[in-house]
Protein backbone atom coordinates (compact mmCIF):
# COMPACT_ATOMS: atom_id res chain seq x y z
CA UNK A 1 0.00 0.00 0.00
CA UNK A 2 1.11 3.48 -1.10
CA UNK A 3 0.54 4.67 2.60
CA UNK A 4 2.92 2.51 4.58
CA UNK A 5 5.22 4.58 6.39
CA UNK A 6 8.57 4.16 7.99
CA UNK A 7 8.81 4.62 11.83
CA UNK A 8 12.10 7.15 11.19
CA UNK A 9 11.93 9.02 7.71
CA UNK A 10 15.15 9.60 5.94
CA UNK A 11 16.22 12.53 4.53
CA UNK A 12 18.16 12.25 1.16
CA UNK A 13 20.45 15.08 -0.47
CA UNK A 14 19.97 14.98 -4.34
CA UNK A 15 22.46 17.11 -6.76
CA UNK A 16 19.60 19.14 -8.48
CA UNK A 17 17.38 18.79 -5.69
CA UNK A 18 17.16 20.41 -2.21
CA UNK A 19 16.71 18.30 0.92
CA UNK A 20 14.19 15.05 0.27
CA UNK A 21 12.30 13.79 2.96
CA UNK A 22 11.43 10.00 2.24
CA UNK A 23 9.19 8.81 4.60
CA UNK A 24 8.10 5.05 3.28
CA UNK A 25 8.64 2.55 0.73
CA UNK A 26 6.40 4.54 -1.64
CA UNK A 27 8.54 7.63 -1.86
CA UNK A 28 11.76 5.72 -1.83
CA UNK A 29 10.75 4.04 -5.15
CA UNK A 30 9.54 7.74 -6.65
CA UNK A 31 13.19 8.69 -5.73
CA UNK A 32 14.90 5.84 -6.87
CA UNK A 33 13.02 6.11 -10.25
CA UNK A 34 12.94 10.17 -10.35
CA UNK A 35 15.84 11.68 -8.64
CA UNK A 36 18.48 8.76 -8.01
CA UNK A 37 22.11 9.50 -10.19
CA UNK A 38 23.08 7.50 -13.00
CA UNK A 39 25.91 5.16 -10.65
CA UNK A 40 23.21 2.03 -10.37
CA UNK A 41 24.68 -0.94 -8.10
CA UNK A 42 23.50 -4.20 -6.20
CA UNK A 43 21.90 -2.12 -3.54
CA UNK A 44 19.69 0.39 -6.24
CA UNK A 45 18.06 -3.25 -7.82
CA UNK A 46 17.67 -4.11 -4.28
CA UNK A 47 16.21 -1.34 -2.87
CA UNK A 48 13.51 -1.35 -5.68
CA UNK A 49 12.87 -4.63 -5.13
CA UNK A 50 12.33 -4.42 -1.96
CA UNK A 51 10.68 -1.32 -1.60
CA UNK A 52 7.92 -2.98 -4.67
CA UNK A 53 7.96 -6.33 -1.84
CA UNK A 54 7.18 -3.98 0.92
CA UNK A 55 4.07 -2.34 -1.05
CA UNK A 56 3.11 -5.66 -2.03
CA UNK A 57 3.10 -6.76 1.43
CA UNK A 58 6.15 -9.59 0.89
CA UNK A 59 8.37 -7.72 2.81
CA UNK A 60 8.14 -5.53 5.77
CA UNK A 61 8.39 -1.65 5.09
CA UNK A 62 11.92 -1.51 7.51
CA UNK A 63 13.00 -3.88 5.66
CA UNK A 64 12.36 -1.77 2.65
CA UNK A 65 14.23 1.40 4.26
CA UNK A 66 17.14 -0.41 5.25
CA UNK A 67 17.55 -1.51 1.49
CA UNK A 68 17.08 2.26 0.83
CA UNK A 69 19.16 2.91 3.32
CA UNK A 70 21.90 0.64 1.92
CA UNK A 71 21.21 1.92 -1.84
CA UNK A 72 21.45 5.75 -0.92
CA UNK A 73 25.07 4.75 0.93
CA UNK A 74 26.17 3.35 -2.06
CA UNK A 75 25.54 6.40 -4.65
CA UNK A 76 27.19 8.62 -1.86
CA UNK A 77 24.06 10.81 -1.22
CA UNK A 78 23.79 12.71 1.87
CA UNK A 79 21.85 11.00 4.44
CA UNK A 80 20.07 12.51 7.48
CA UNK A 81 18.61 9.38 9.13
Amino acid sequence: MATEKWHDPVKVGFEDADLKTVNGPFDALKCLADLWPSARGLHYIKARSTCRAALDGRKSVEEARAEFLAAAEEAKLKLLH
